[in-house]
Parts: structure tokens; sequence; C-alpha cells
């Protein structure tokens, strides 16, 4: 009975997962003053299918809409553009993200003012409002890339889904360093080459073969299980090398859609690394820690198989449906 219930709770939690992987965005607004007190507005809201969340930005001073709202949708969001005149100056102002705190998603706000300074701000449902102050401090950069570099990877089935993979075929714990090092190292490398412009990779195929990954290392965990061992047991941490420089390209992805803010970007990117580095270190040992406490008990040998089996039909869902979005 404990063995069935093991492996219901796994295909259960992974199915569950599938309308997770990189299905929570945040909102995302920027403005950007084109001359004094009129802005460019971008407002781009999450979607989950032909569902938008119902979330507005609005700002307490005395402002005037000068275009009406132009709306398009990307398939993962939609997106609303518009211009805006301050009456009053911004830069005192209380911005509010109507309907955030209802929700379990969060926003970025981004300023860009014509006099070349910006202001960034992570706006949360517990926190869904927020006064422009003066300036911009790095601290407050920091702080907001951090938490959104920790969400991102938390929230990112997909990417904790292969770490998974790697904690079930790295066999002991100077290889188990070995593969998390070179994976983090890897995505580090291809997040800040695509972030910074020196690399451009088309997203959707990043994302069909992120998932394609996860297949090969499930296949490799069947067959060294099954006496077969192939590159990914021998060798884990060069797997994880190598796809982690994919999965790089997918963290780019994200922090591409938030954006950075221009006189901040080296902390912005440094931040939202270490947040991801942080969320995947939390999980690892949310994991080491569930394997400990199954290890007090006695399955029989049916059940090795069907972690594997589940990552990999997760996974290959996956595949399928990111090929056929193409």
């Amino acid at each position: 009975m404990k063995s069935l219930l093991r492996a219901c709770l796994w295909l259960a939690w992974l199915m569950g997962a599938t309308a997770l992987a990189h299905e929570v965005r945040p909102a995302y607004l920027e403005l950007h003053e084109d001359k004094a007190g009129e802005f460019r507005v971008l407002w781009k809201t999450p979607m989950r299918g032909e569902m938008r969340l119902a979330l507005m930005p609005a700002l307490s001073g005395n402002n005037q809409t000068l275009t009406p709202v132009a709306t398009r949708l990307t398939g993962s969001a939609a997106v609303q553009t518009w211009r805006l005149k301050a009456i009053a100056p911004l830069r005192g102002q209380t911005l509010r993200i109507d309907g955030l705190d209802t929700t379990m998603t969060d926003a970025l706000a981004r300023i860009e003012f014509a006099d070349g300074t910006t202001w960034t701000r992570r706006l949360t449902p517990q926190e869904p409002a927020v006064k422009i102050p003066a300036a911009q401090t790095g601290a407050t950069v920091a702080a907001d890339y951090l938490a959104l570099g920790i969400e991102h990877i938390l929230l990112g089935i997909d990417h904790l889904l292969f770490v998974l993979a790697l904690l079930l075929i790295a066999q002991g714990r100077w290889m188990l360093v070995k593969t998390v090092t070179a994976f983090t190292l890897a995505h580090s490398i291809t997040l800040a080459l695509a972030v910074l412009g020196f690399v451009h990779v088309p997203q959707a195929p990043v994302e069909a073969v992120i998932a394609l990954s996860i297949v090969f290392v499930a296949g490799e965990i069947l067959h060294a299980r099954n006496g077969r061992a192939g590159i990914a047991a021998r060798a884990p941490w060069l797997v994880a090398f190598a796809f982690g420089l994919l999965h790089g390209f997918g963290f780019a992805g994200a922090l591409t859609e938030i954006g950075l803010p221009q006189s901040h970007i080296p902390m912005a990117l440094l931040f939202f690394n270490l947040g991801v580095e942080i969320g995947q270190l939390l999980f690892i040992a949310a994991v080491l820690a569930g394997i400990a406490l199954l290890r007090r008990w006695r399955f029989p040998a049916w059940t090795g198989p069907v972690p594997p089996y589940a990552i990999g039909s997760v996974a290959m869902f996956w595949v399928i449906q990111r090929v056929a979005a193409f």
C-alpha cells in the first residue's frame, strides 16, 4: 500500500506540474518618458490559455491618457500600449496594480525618465502599491531581482525536473557536487551572454530542447538501473554542463521578458542569477531531505522505475506541446 501511495504521489505531483512549467510569469509595466511629462506605456499581463489575469496599473496623481489602449496577444501574455501625460510629476505618485492582491503572481514596474534615470520595483500580492521615489537605489534593484530569480526557478517546473533527474542519476556526494556546480556554471554563462545581447537564440526551440533534455536524463536513469550505464550515469557533470547551457537560455528568456534597469544592468543580472542559485539549492535540499525520509521505508523493487518513468512521461508531453506551438 505504501509503495502504491508513493507511486501515486509522484505521478500526481508531476502531472500537476505540466500546467505550471513556465506558465507563472510576472506582469510587467514599463513607462518610457519621450519628452517632459509624456510617457509611452507598455503593460504586459500573463495569460493562461485564452484567459488574461484581471490586472491593471493605476497612478494616484493627475494624469491624462493621450491615445486609445492598443492590445495584442503573444500567446503567453496580453500586451497593451498607450501614451500617458503626467499632469502632476510622476515622481512622488503612488503606483498600484489593481487586482494584484487577489492573485498569486507578481508585477515588475520600470520607469525610464527623460534625464536617463530609471526606477524599477517589484510589486506583490502582499504589497500591490508603492510610492515612486525621487531616485532608484542599487539595494532596491538587488533585492527585487534576487526575489525574482528565486521565484523563477521555484516556479519553473521543467528546470526543477531536470535538476531532480540529475540528483537521481548522480552517485555519491562528490559526483553530486560536481554535477550541480557544472549545471550552475553552464546556465550562468549563457544567461549572461543572452541577456547582454552577445548571443541570440529563438526561445521556442530552446524550450522544446529543455524538455527533451529531461527525457534524455530520465532514459539514462532507466538504462543505468538495467545495467547499461550511459554517459549521464558515468559523467553526469558533463551532461549537466551541456544541457545547462540550454537552460541558461531559458532563464534569459524569462529575464528578457521582465526587463533590466538600464542604470543597474550588471547588478540586476548578478542578483537574478544569485536568486536562481538560491532557489535551486533550496530545492536540492528539500529533495535530499525527502529521499532521506523515504529510505526509512522498504519498497518493492517494481517501484524503482516509477520516478524516471513519471519524469520522462511529463517531459515528453512538454516536448510535443512545445514543438506543436512552433
